[in-house]
């Protein structure tokens, strides 16, 4: 009786399988229950633009600023020829100040597997910038056609940074939904700059008299030499690089953090350094 009832169980099996074998193939017999749960990568491809806002600090180097106004205020003088005023290093160190700024960004990417490569064109709005004077006095004991004199160059010099724009290439890693980011470009700026310089000349025939405080009445005599210099929505030139990751949070809505470094070379060298977060769409 139990040999009867296993070889009907075995004929049961094999006619199973039998029958199994002329279903459809449906997708769900087919692998494990893991196949297609890997991890997938953002398509970061395409057109995208964003806001962004953020906190930065600017420095400034007015050092030589001042020398080729002092030059041409000075041009032909005796003191200007003896004693080089205009190349007198006036002690202007640096100034630093920090401002929020907010502003757009746009731009395209290309994608080949995991690595993005893009350009794209980031603005910011704040007011960067500075102001610095400096002063130095010399007196001079040999005479110039028969005078002795004592100088005192003084002068101040500004910069206010009001917009920047740069230009730049990125390259991009895709790691899942975050896309870490190197870039490198042009930068632009418009600035206002004022700039003035005075120069001082107590000179008398004798050295003595011509240190002494200046009066009208007697030696030493005066001269005095003054001018200004302002420049409106000045377009300035530098570069950019920085880092940063975009972070693809649904669809094409991605968030951005970023450090950006910002060059200026002109009469007044400037740094500028930003740490900004936006928020940006993937056409």
């Amino acid at each position: 009786m139990r040999s009867l009832v296993l070889a009907g169980v075995m004929c049961g099996l094999v006619s199973a399988a039998a029958h199994a074998a002329d279903l459809p193939d449906l997708p769900i017999l087919r692998g494990s229950v893991t196949d297609g749960l890997t991890t997938s990568t953002t398509n970061w491809e395409g057109f995208y633009v964003g806001a962004q806002g953020g906190y930065g600090s600017s420095d400034e180097s007015f050092s030589g600023s001042n020398q080729t106004m002092t030059a041409a205020l000075l041009a032909n003088t005796a003191i200007e020829s003896a004693y080089g005023v205009s190349q007198w290093p006036l002690p202007f160190g640096k100034t630093t100040a920090q401002t929020s700024a907010y502003g757009a960004f746009a731009g395209y990417n290309s994608q080949w597997d995991d690595v993005v490569l893009g350009v794209e064109m980031s603005y910011m709005h704040g007011s960067f910038g500075g102001t610095a004077s400096a002063s130095m006095s010399r007196s001079f004991s040999s005479p110039v056609n028969g005078f002795y004199h004592a100088v005192t160059s003084t002068a101040t010099s500004s910069i206010s940074i009001s917009d920047m724009a740069t230009i730049r290439g990125r390259a991009g890693y895709a790691m899942g939904s975050f896309l870490p980011y190197a870039f490198f470009g042009l930068a632009l700026g418009k600035a206002d700059t004022t700039r003035t310089v005075s120069v001082d000349d107590n000179y008398a025939t004798t050295y003595a008299v011509a240190v002494s405080p200046c009066n009208s009445a007697t030696p030493p005599f005066c001269a005095s030499l003054s001018a200004a210099e302002g420049q409106h929505n000045r377009l300035i030139y530098g570069y950019s690089a920085g880092l940063g990751v975009d972070v693809n949070l649904v669809a094409g809505l991605f968030a951005r953090f970023e450090y950006e470094y910002v060059r200026f070379t002109t009469s007044v060298d400037t740094n500028i350094n930003t740490v900004r977060a936006g928020l940006g769409y993937k056409f």
